[in-house]
């Protein structure tokens, strides 16, 4: 069997480890594009070095854009690529770009798609994301969902008969990186102590970033809250707070480079909090039992709200209070899977007609 994967940015790679190491366990051929959405070396090539992940087979080299340029120039790049590989499989991977790119290029050639992480929805049409995952849905000859909810959102949307639940691939990177790092001293920003309380702020979303008075309030918010706040600072937030005359360290806030994975969740395993609108963050925080605040007014990841892990920030008035909320009770559950879901997902590929 001949897999393709189209990947592109930071949750992808994510996605992308558990996968390429069980295909290569389970002798078949595994083609990585890598379209070049995130190019920056600690956005991308960390990655890749650090969740042993081989090198992509093809790298596009995209870059940044608008939606539309984005998204159409990696579109004419990949109809040579598909063409060339005839892969029995065309992989995408989540809700960016290169996700509805790759979808694109494979039912415009003929070649069966399946989508990893289908199913989510945040019912906000304004988002990108979620007309990528959508589209991509209905695309798909096989929809591949993480939860429960998942599978009742593609049900009521008619495409059950081409659903199955496999659970997240993400959480089987979480949970073994987590156990590898255990007791680790994250590598925090001059001022934080690692052994001490602090929190943890991602902020990337273009709806909290390209509006300079949302994001001045978001910042001022961040600045003001009771604890140290390691801010890891996405490409987007740098360019547009050098825009806008805003900084990133300014009363509470310490901002630092994107981590690398392990780093990264040794810092929010040892944080009293999270701090975000990134939506992989939510759940990597719930899996490592840390609480998570999401700058967003709604979420993909509605386990995480259920079970009193996660709230959303859709006043950022109250950000010093829901941050500084008592710790929810404990729970055991698994919403997420068990962490063996790219074992489901290869054995799913190789046992559905093509």
């Amino acid at each position: 069997m001949r897999i393709l994967s189209i990947v592109g940015a930071r949750p992808q790679f994510v996605k992308l480890a558990p996968i390429a190491a069980e295909m290569t366990a389970a002798g078949h051929d595994h083609i990585i594009v890598h379209t070049g959405q995130h190019y920056d070396a600690n956005m991308s090539d960390v990655f890749f070095a650090d969740l042993r992940i081989p090198t992509p087979d093809v790298h596009l080299g995209v870059g940044s854009g608008s939606h539309g340029v984005q998204t159409g120039t990696m579109l004419a790049a990949l109809d040579g690529v598909i063409a060339e590989h005839r892969p029995d499989w065309v992989l995408v991977y989540g809700d960016t770009n290169s996700t509805v790119a790759g979808a694109l290029a494979a039912v415009k050639l003929h070649v069966p798609l399946a989508h990893l992480e289908a199913g989510l929805r945040s019912f906000n049409r304004r988002m990108p994301e979620e007309h990528n995952r959508v589209l991509t849905d209905h695309a798909a000859d096989l929809c591949l969902a993480p939860t429960e909810v998942a599978m009742t959102h593609l049900a009521h949307e008619g495409l059950a008969d081409r659903s199955v639940l496999v659970g997240d691939v993400m959480t089987d990177v979480c949970l073994r990186v987590a156990r590898a790092t255990a007791g680790l001293r994250p590598p925090l920003p001059a001022g934080v102590d690692a052994e001490g309380a602090y929190l943890v702020s991602t902020i990337h979303r273009a709806e909290n970033t390209d509006d300079p008075r949302r994001l001045a309030a978001i910042i001022s918010g961040l600045a003001g809250l009771p604890l140290p706040v390691v801010i890891m600072a996405h490409p987007r937030l740098v360019a547009r707070v050098g825009e806008f005359g805003l900084s990133l360290d300014t009363g509470s806030l310490h901002s630092t480079t994107p981590m690398s994975y392990p780093d990264m969740i040794a810092s929010i395993a040892g944080a009293a909090g999270v701090v975000t609108d990134s939506g992989g963050l939510q759940k990597e925080a719930f899996l490592v039992r840390t609480p998570c605040t999401t700058v967003r007014t709604e979420t993909e990841w509605t386990e995480t709200v259920d079970l009193g892990w996660n709230v959303l920030a859709t006043d950022l008035s109250a950000l010093p209070a829901l941050v500084t909320r008592s710790r929810p009770a404990e729970t055991a559950a698994t919403p997420y899977g068990d962490g063996h879901a790219a074992t489901r997902v290869v054995e799913v590929l190789l046992g559905r007609p093509a």
